[in-house]
């Protein structure tokens, strides 16, 4: 479950550390910046997490669930090789910034040019991969499709794995005047099938830790 923290609180001057009453979730409520992102996060003695941000609230999330996540895995390697093919790379979760007070981790990332800095412009991203979860289901489908249309990011692609239901679905859209229309789908047992941005063929069952 993703929790916002979004109370405006004036900032102290202290450094995390020298008072042990201070709390960057506390002090910094509203008003997170990359800057304050790169000082503060990740929180200590807590356990791994998301950080994402909108317009200064900052969003935590627990890490997705194992199904999700070897489907990601699988996703970024069966696309390695088409993506390099055609001049890009696949990246695993980045931190991809809009703007000062506004960024997300992707589960997948496909960039134009190699990234050597803890931050992803959104300018350098082709393509933003998601794995739909119980908690994230309306950031994955709305906000985020939202912000990345803003941001002018040519494809956004949707992932949910279902390991127990042996169930797996794949949506891939491009944007085209300013919203993202769906240009190839599959769900496990069919073919995913698209030539942009690169050449894929694979039954999405793929994407599924099945050793049968």
């Amino acid at each position: 479950m993703a929790v916002v923290i979004g109370k405006p609180y004036d900032p102290p001057g202290a450094s995390f550390g020298a008072d042990e009453s201070f709390d960057p979730l506390v002090e910094f409520a509203g008003v997170w910046t990359t800057d304050l992102a790169e000082r503060y996060l990740p929180l200590p003695d807590a356990p791994p997490m998301k950080y994402e941000c909108l317009d200064g609230n900052l969003i935590m999330s627990p890490r997705e669930a194992g199904p999700n996540g070897y489907a990601m895995l699988e996703l970024g390697a069966l696309m390695r090789g088409p993506a390099r093919d055609a001049g890009y790379r696949v990246y695993p979760a980045v931190n991809l910034r809009f703007d000062r007070d506004r960024w997300i981790e992707p589960d997948l990332t496909v960039l134009l040019e190699p990234c050597p800095d803890v931050w992803v412009e959104n300018m350098n991203v082709l393509l933003v991969g998601e794995c739909i979860s119980p908690s994230s289901k309306r950031r994955d489908r709305l906000d985020k499709p939202a912000m990345c249309a803003e941001a002018g990011i040519p494809y956004y692609l949707l992932c949910q794995a279902d390991l127990r239901q042996r169930f797996v679905s794949l949506e891939l859209s491009r944007l085209e005047d300013g919203e993202y229309q769906v240009i190839a789908e599959a769900v496990s047992g069919k073919q995913f099938e698209t030539d942009a941005p690169f050449a894929l063929s694979f039954d999405p069952i793929e994407l599924l830790d099945i050793r049968d």
